[in-house]
């Protein structure tokens, strides 16, 4: 799979290790992952988008 290949919200909460109703809440509030908005119902991500937040939120100690 390229980093460009999108994937259902399914796959990408698998992907997180979250609910697919975390990836909805944080649509809905904002602070999640890019996605794209195919049409009115149906919500995908880029892998690379996934990647990036991810990498976003890595630290290295807590203070």
């Amino acid at each position: 799979m390229t980093k460009s290949a999108l994937i259902d919200e399914r796959e990408a909460a698998s992907i997180l290790c979250y609910s697919v109703r975390a990836l909805q809440s944080w649509r809905h509030r904002g602070g999640g992952p890019d996605f794209v908005k195919v049409s009115s119902r149906s919500i995908r991500y880029r892998r690379a988008d996934l990647d990036k937040w991810i990498a976003a939120r890595t630290v290295s100690n807590t203070s």
